[in-house]
């Protein structure tokens, strides 16, 4: 790896897994961005399950969560997922793919051992995807940043729930075996476990995104009459808010490690070429206005390693770390899209090619910037609470 991660003060047996993820993700995986059975929708189930196998019998599937069912502290996971990303097939493969890696960390901390045995289980072994039904069409007056605008509804009905509503961008909704959904009660949000597919659980129609590299697409489905037994209600009526705060911080920090190793994986190939290629007399490096697009770079791709640290480290004292994901999220999405518009630039006509990633890096880091809310979303959330910290300090 020509970018030097820092490896300073990681444990011992995070390294000896990220490294086997490293050797994996290059000498296995890397090979498939090639196949066929890529499209525009993300890559085909068939492919999928064949690179869980490969992953499964090389040691690598599901590295987060170890043998005895203990998950690597968020620093560690950084460790790992980072070196999982340096393949767009990378994340997919190891299984730490979203929606899949946050719907197993929520189930982890919330549900109950029985949901637990029948969803989490099978999810760690690789055995089925998963998908996460929140967001709503804008059209509906659904909800999307602004999750209290929720409009999909549960009512109970003996010891059955049924739910009714439209949900949008539901990523891999189409080939999920499993999925988390959002709902509203009289008590407030609830999340239920659902089994997929589900006759009242209609795709509309998988949309055409700008990324590609998550299995089964962005879906718009219909939920009609879907009835959920009340033992698959995650935690409490009401509570859903709260629970998906548990999931929301450490799947936005999740996003950006393994961006980030697809943008290292970037900045390689973008270096490679400015060494090798020759313009007017000398390699494209040699000219300051290419090396010192790649210098910054190396910059930029610094920055977004510690913040990523950073914020894990937060989140290992066991608070929510809304405050920090936010900005990391903000400052790590904005750094890699300067990376990845950078390594197009400097390899120029081949930058716009599917010869390499470095395309497909730059749409999938595009769409980033929006997932998991946009950075417009968050600097004004990170801005009302540069309002209440003045009233406070100037109350007391």
């Amino acid at each position: 790896m020509t970018f030097a991660l820092t490896n300073s003060g990681m444990s011992d047996r995070a390294l000896a897994i990220a490294d086997r993820v490293e050797t994996f993700v290059r000498d296995v995986v890397v090979p498939f961005e090639k196949d066929p059975r890529r499209t525009p929708h993300g890559p085909l189930e068939e492919l999928s399950v064949e690179l869980k196998d490969l992953a499964r019998r090389h040691g690598v599937l599901t590295p987060h969560i170890l043998d005895d069912d203990t998950h690597l502290s968020h620093r560690e996971t950084a460790c790992v997922l980072i070196r999982s990303g340096l393949s767009p097939l990378g994340p997919l493969a190891c299984h730490v793919a979203a929606p899949d890696e946050g719907n197993m960390y929520l189930l982890g901390k919330v549900g109950s051992p029985e949901l637990k045995k029948q969803f989490l289980e099978p999810m760690v072994r690789g055995d089925m995807r998963s998908a996460f039904f929140m967001t709503e069409p804008a059209a509906d007056g659904g909800a999307g940043s602004d999750p209290s605008m929720m409009m999909t509804t549960c009512q109970p009905d003996g010891n059955h729930w049924v739910i009714n509503g439209r949900k949008t961008y539901i990523t891999g909704a189409d080939g999920a075996g499993l999925g988390i959904v959002m709902a509203k009660s009289g008590d407030g949000a609830c999340m239920f476990m659902v089994d997929l597919p589900d006759p009242a659980i209609r795709i509309e129609r998988v949309m055409d995104t700008l990324d590609s590299s998550m299995p089964g697409g962005h879906a718009v489905v219909t939920i009609d009459n879907l009835r959920v037994p009340a033992t698959q209600m995650l935690g409490e009526s009401g509570e859903g808010f709260r629970y998906a705060q548990v999931r929301l911080s450490p799947a936005r920090l999740t996003h950006c490690m393994r961006w980030l190793g697809a943008c290292i994986r970037a900045h390689e190939i973008a270096s490679d070429y400015a060494n090798r290629r020759m313009a007017f007399g000398k390699p494209l490096v040699d000219h300051e206005g290419v090396g010192f697009m790649l210098a910054d770079n190396l910059i930029d791709l610094k920055q977004a390693e510690l913040m990523v640290y950073w914020c894990a480290d937060v989140l290992d004292t066991g608070v929510l770390g809304t405050v920090e994901s936010s900005m990391a999220k903000v400052a790590v999405s904005e750094a890699l899209m300067r990376v990845a518009d950078r390594c197009v630039q400097v390899m120029g006509g081949q930058g716009v090619t599917a010869d390499t990633i470095v395309e497909q890096v730059f749409r999938e880091i595009r769409a980033f910037r929006i997932y998991d809310g946009p950075t417009e979303v968050h600097k004004w959330s990170l801005a009302k609470k540069i309002k209440r910290d003045w009233k406070k300090a100037n109350e007391a």
